[in-house]
Parts: C-alpha cells; sequence; structure tokens
C-alpha cells in the first residue's frame, strides 16, 4: 500500500508539473527543438508611457497575440526599461520591451542592476530609439552642456529614457543630480510642461515618430528645436557599444532641417523560463504579422530577421532560435 501511494503522489507532482507554464516536455522533438505553438493561458506585457511607442506597439503586439494564438495577451502601460525588467524578473510581467543598452546593464550586473544580474533572454531585436533632445527656442540651450541650470524632463523614474538622458549629461560634464533641475516626468506631463513653459527642454528616447513629441512640435512650432547631440557619442559607446548614430528626418516633425542623434536598439525581453513554445510562437507571429504591426505603428516596417538574432549581450531564448532559423 505505501508504495501504491507514493507512485500516486509521484503521478500527481508529474501531472501538475506538465501543467505549469504552458505545454513543455510534451512539445519536446529531436535535437531540442520544440512545437512552435503557444499554450493555453494569459500572459501580460510591459511596455511604456502612453504617449510613446513601446505602449502603442505593445497594444498592437496583445493583440496580435491573443487574436492567432491560445494565449490572451494584454499590455499594461509602466515607466519603461529599467521599471520593467525589474518586474519581469519579479514575475509582474511575462514579456517586456526594453532599450539594449538597460538589458546590458541587467545581464551584466551594471548600472541600475549593480552588482546583481539578472536572468533575462531575448525573443528579439525590434527596432531602434531615436534619442530627442527638443528644447524652447528662447531657452539659450544649443548644447548639453548649456542644460546647466534649466528645467530639463529626463524622463520617468527607472526608464531607459532617464539612463540615456543621465549619462549625455555625465558626458558633457554635468551632474544630473545638481546641475540641472531634472523634471523626472513621464511623456504626457513633459508635453504639458513643454506647452504651458514651465520646462525648458526634453530628453525622450523613442521610435519615430512619438505621437507626444509630435503634439509639442505642432502646438509649439517654431518656438522648439531639436538639438544635435552627437558629440556626446564616443563618451556613451565607452559605456555601452550599442549606442550608434542616427538621424531625426525633418519630416518627421516637420522640422526646418534632418537632425544628426544617437540611436540604441530594443529587445522584447522574457526571464530565461519561459517556455520555448510560447517563446517560439510569439516570435514567429511577430515576423510572420510584420505588415499587422507596421499598421499599429510605422516603427515595425523596421523588423528584420537577420537583425532579431542580434540580442547580444543578452542571451536569445531557445524559442526564439527556433523560430528564427538560428
Amino acid at each position: 500500500m505505501r508504495g501504491k501511494a507514493w507512485f500516486a503522489i509521484a503521478a500527481a507532482i508529474a501531472l501538475v508539473a506538465s501543467g505549469c507554464g504552458g505545454k513543455q516536455a510534451s512539445d519536446n522533438k529531436p535535437g531540442g527543438a520544440v512545437a512552435c505553438e503557444a499554450a493555453d493561458g494569459r500572459i501580460t506585457i510591459a511596455t511604456g508611457n502612453s504617449g510613446g511607442v513601446y505602449y502603442v506597439l505593445g497594444g498592437g503586439l496583445a493583440q496580435l497575440i491573443s487574436n492567432n494564438s491560445k494565449l490572451k495577451a494584454t499590455a499594461a502601460e509602466t515607466g519603461a526599461s529599467v521599471q520593467n525588467i525589474q518586474q519581469l524578473v519579479a514575475g509582474s510581467y511575462d514579456v517586456a520591451f526594453a532599450l539594449a543598452d538597460s538589458a546590458a546593464d541587467a545581464v551584466n550586473g551594471k548600472g541600475a542592476f549593480e552588482g546583481k544580474p539578472q536572468k533575462i533572454q531575448a525573443l528579439s531585436r525590434i527596432y531602434s530609439n531615436s534619442t530627442q533632445v527638443l528644447v524652447r527656442a528662447g531657452a539659450g540651450i544649443n548644447s548639453i552642456a548649456d542644460m546647466r541650470g534649466k528645467r530639463i524632463s529626463t524622463g520617468s523614474p527607472k526608464s531607459g529614457t532617464e539612463v540615456i538622458a543621465n549619462r549625455l549629461l555625465q558626458a558633457a560634464g554635468l551632474n544630473p543630480e545638481t546641475d540641472v533641475q531634472a523634471q523626472r516626468l513621464d511623456l504626457a506631463k513633459t508635453a504639458d510642461g513643454m506647452k504651458a513653459g514651465t520646462i525648458d527642454g526634453l530628453v525622450w528616447s523613442g521610435g519615430l515618430p512619438t505621437a507626444q513629441i509630435t503634439d509639442i512640435t505642432t502646438s509649439l512650432k517654431g518656438q522648439v528645436k531639436f538639438l544635435d547631440i552627437t558629440g556626446q557619442l564616443d563618451a556613451l559607446k565607452r559605456i555601452n557599444p550599442v549606442y550608434d548614430r542616427g538621424v531625426i528626418p525633418a519630416a518627421t516633425y516637420g522640422q526646418p532641417a534632418d537632425t544628426p542623434t544617437i540611436v540604441v536598439p530594443n529587445l522584447l525581453l522574457v526571464r530565461e523560463d519561459f517556455p520555448a513554445g510560447n517563446a517560439c510562437a510569439i516570435t514567429k507571429l511577430i515576423f510572420e504579422r510584420k505588415a499587422e504591426l507596421a499598421k499599429v505603428h510605422p516603427v515595425a516596417n523596421e523588423l528584420d530577421p537577420a537583425v532579431a538574432r542580434q540580442s547580444l549581450p543578452v542571451p536569445l531564448h531557445s524559442g526564439a532560435r527556433q523560430a528564427l532559423g538560428s
């Protein structure tokens, strides 16, 4: 009887284990591959500020997953990159958008994650964020160094924007805590402050175009201007090589000329224990139905399976590798 009891307990444990986190052992195929199919369940996606591209694209991704798989996905507004990674690891979210520099800090235990490497992996590199530094034309700001003493929105606390804003200020020889009047605001409040004249300038890391930046430039027209910040690029690349040179085309916001800027890739992240079948199915869906995501926001046109694999130092999830054929 005792032997039968232990057999029953072991069988029950096996049944519970096989039902957790979607399909796992039953999906295994020769060579370590899994069925590229999502299991029944619910997932949450951490996005960003309501006026930003993460939020818009994240909502589109949630709808895409819900409409084309057994998973039901919902997107949540958040403070963005750093917060997203922290709450992803804590289990509050299942998938998260994040800037590659913040994600690199996380896996290496640096920056906001000092001494505490995070166990995250990537489903894909997606599109690149442009660092958009917009200032009031009459504020006397022609460079990052000119922000000394000025009221500057450095983004939401624990956002990727705040990370880049602080690094730009430091690269220009400024202390973000003492040399500027830092306004740690989300993008909606930043836009309100710019239009009201209570903020002299802002730093925003986002896709092109970002709706709230369009709102500011349309409302204030010639009263605002973008700054060329590429003078800080070498200093930022010494911190993290993911930073690169880019441009904000004049037509994006109706400006008189293109503005050189600094860009950084975005990653779609999960925990390392995210079910491989779900990872494979979601990654495959993103690229198979890229056109649907591009209708939600044009940055999705940048999605490229060849580029998607370039997530280092964040490792690519095994399910994503299978979907991308790598």
